[in-house]
């Protein structure tokens, strides 16, 4: 199953303090998984930033809400307890705890109201009637995530709309902002056509030029199959070559992805998703407008546990 939406974790998380003794997150974590009944892999699955369990920033943010209404405290660092208002909304024995129930504290509220993650929504692919099922970061890196995928799309769109030249000047730009090659110069001279074999050009791994890698480019819609792919792994046998990139604004089938699986030549396949990908990446064809900084608490600075 899924990881559930994170008011679903506040019932639990009450639960659990509702003995009234001090407890750890890290203990938060075993007892809302079996809950919830969380399996192994869906505890393993993280965001979209890559530091951080979805399932962990779920809990941080159900005890936000919660310690927000005044429902937990935290006496140390990493530890919390039930307060007396958390003890008389479990007296009532609520089926769920929710962003509605906690919105009859006027605490909560004045956090509700100074928040302004819904805002990170716009131009976000999130439903809004499902907003309220995602955490503040969850809302950020969907809505990140969401305009990068549009600018690559405009990306593949331009690029398209360009010149053979054009395309081959992109590699180059791009490759040499990834750190192949020497210099613009010596770049361009390795990746202009050489008409040789079914290969585009060649370029330097490094700077030194100690190994080379072989490119093949192709500015196409329809899909790169396997013999295209073949065409190229069999240009870099007759150079006595052992490294290529096949760059397309296509897409590659299944055949040709599992093709390059089983040769011994290290042959990378980019297609078109990935090509704007690096592109953003590497800041090739896009301009840097504004840059936001997610943080969070330093709870070593304020000497909490």
């Amino acid at each position: 199953m899924a990881i559930p939406p994170f008011q679903q974790f506040m019932l639990p998380i009450m639960q659990m303090v509702a003995d009234g003794q001090i407890h750890a997150f890290a203990e938060t974590k075993v007892v809302v998984a079996k809950a919830l009944g969380v399996s192994d892999d869906d505890l393993q699955e993280l965001l979209p930033s890559g530091r951080q369990t979805r399932f962990e920033n779920r809990i941080y943010w159900a005890k936000v809400h919660l310690e927000k209404a005044l429902l937990l405290e935290s006496p140390t660092r990493g530890r919390f307890r039930i307060t007396d208002r958390g003890r008389k909304l479990l007296g009532g024995k609520p089926n769920n705890i929710n962003l509605n129930i906690l919105a009859k504290y006027p605490e909560w509220n004045l956090f509700k109201n100074g928040n302004v993650a819904g805002a990170t929504l716009i131009a976000s692919k999130v439903d809004e009637s499902k907003v309220e099922e995602l955490t503040p970061t969850e809302q950020f890196l969907n809505a990140y995530q969401s305009l990068r995928e549009q600018l690559g799309l405009s990306l593949l769109d331009q690029v398209m709309k360009g010149t053979p030249e054009f395309f081959e000047q992109l590699v180059v730009d791009l490759l040499l902002a990834m750190g192949y090659g020497g210099s613009q110069v010596d770049a361009g001279k390795a990746v202009g056509k050489t008409s040789d074999g079914g290969i585009d050009g060649i370029i330097k791994e490094d700077r030194l030029g100690l190994d080379f890698v072989y490119l093949q480019a192709k500015r196409w819609e329809r899909s790169v199959g396997s013999p295209e792919v073949r065409d190229f792994v069999g240009s870099l046998v007759g150079h006595s070559a052992s490294k290529g990139v096949f760059l397309t604004t296509s897409k590659f089938s299944k055949e040709a992805l599992d093709y390059v699986k089983r040769i011994p030549q290290r042959v990378v396949l980019i297609d078109g998703a990935q090509l704007t990908e690096l592109m953003m990446d590497f800041c090739v064809g896009v301009t840097k407008v504004e840059t936001y900084s997610l943080q969070k608490m330093d709870t070593d600075y304020f000497g909490m546990e």
